[in-house]
């Protein structure tokens, strides 16, 4: 019988475990979330959320025990609950499991990506496979294709994740930078707040600029890690750029445009937990990423938000092309 699980209940967790069963033609999807979380709730009451209604061959389950059986399984959490659930699945017999992290985020103040919390925490043989690329939920339920691309530091494993979630609807592209796709992925949700900042401020001349200049730096911070900065470039990082820097339904451009209006957002926004990551790395190591300190500022010291902006271009116009 072919299943999948997936640990998580929120918007994009629950979408791809419908994808999963209906265009991946899985016979059946088992969904892990805590009993308390408000998602899960409503799931569990109505069958449906604000953006889709689970199909008949999705199960809901409120013990992790019981999605575990499964070969492959989806996790779509929020990326500072990773360590914990890892420990948890520790206790579990995990071996030769293949898990798919479906987060953009670094785990927050050490900036460690997120294959590296869930090796750290799991001392089993384990197989780990990345998702990264746009794409929102509200789209993809309008049947607007897109493209992602999957990353492991295991072509065996890249190569069986890009067969079992290829379709019509998202082709997915095998990566070569397991760590730069992780990062680069991670790093547009910070880019996505301070397009958002400058919505919020109706200063989107500057728009054009932050996409020039925010891969640039971005390519620094993967260097620094073992990457490739040229991976900042493709569809983790750049080529999600219109689904964050743009889109009404980007959470992270969203937070930046409220919080420049003075504005409580209330939903979680992963790229406020991923500056602080970044920015913290980038003062210890010396890497220089003046976007990304100054939205820090901004965004955790309260400086004057539109001075703030203006220091993130207050550059050297004739370094544009900087060597990384």
């Amino acid at each position: 019988m072919s299943k999948i699980s997936v640990i998580g209940s929120g918007r994009w967790g629950t979408f791809l475990a419908w994808y999963m069963a209906n265009y991946c033609k899985m016979e059946q999807v088992q969904i892990y979330s805590r009993p308390e979380a408000p998602d899960f709730i409503e799931l569990k009451e109505t069958r449906k959320n604000p953006y889709l209604t689970l199909s008949d061959n999705i199960t809901l389950h409120d013990k992790i025990s019981e999605v575990l059986d499964n070969e492959y399984i989806i996790i779509s959490i929020g990326c500072q609950h990773l360590r914990s659930l890892a420990k948890e699945l520790n206790g579990y017999n995990v071996s030769g499991k293949t898990f798919i992290l479906a987060m953009k985020g670094l785990e927050e103040p050490s900036a460690t990506i997120l294959s590296d919390v869930m090796y750290q925490e799991i001392n089993q043989e384990i197989h780990i496979a990345t998702l990264g690329g746009p794409g929102h939920v509200q789209d993809y339920m309008k049947k607007v294709p897109s493209c992602a691309v999957i990353d492991s530091d295991d072509d065996e494993t890249k190569d069986r994740v890009v067969k079992l979630m290829q379709s019509e609807l998202i082709r997915f592209y095998y990566g070569s930078d397991f760590i730069g796709n992780q990062i680069g992925a991670a790093l547009k949700n910070v880019i996505g707040i301070a397009a958002g900042i400058l919505d919020g401020l109706e200063w989107y001349g500057l728009k054009g600029a932050l996409m020039a200049r925010a891969p640039v730096e971005v390519g620094r911070f993967i260097k620094h890690f073992g990457g490739n900065p040229m991976t900042a470039y493709g569809l983790s990082h750049l080529g999600d750029y219109e689904a964050t820097l743009f889109s009404k339904h980007s959470h992270n451009r969203m937070f930046g445009e409220m919080f420049a209006k003075g504005e409580d957002f209330g939903k979680l926004a992963e790229g406020y937990y991923t500056l602080k990551a970044v920015k913290n790395i980038a003062d210890k190591e010396g890497i220089n990423m003046p976007i990304c300190q100054a939205l820090y500022k901004g965004v955790y010291e309260g400086a004057d938000i539109k001075e703030t902006i203006r220091s993130m271009f207050d550059r050297d116009l004739k370094h544009e092309f900087e060597q990384f």
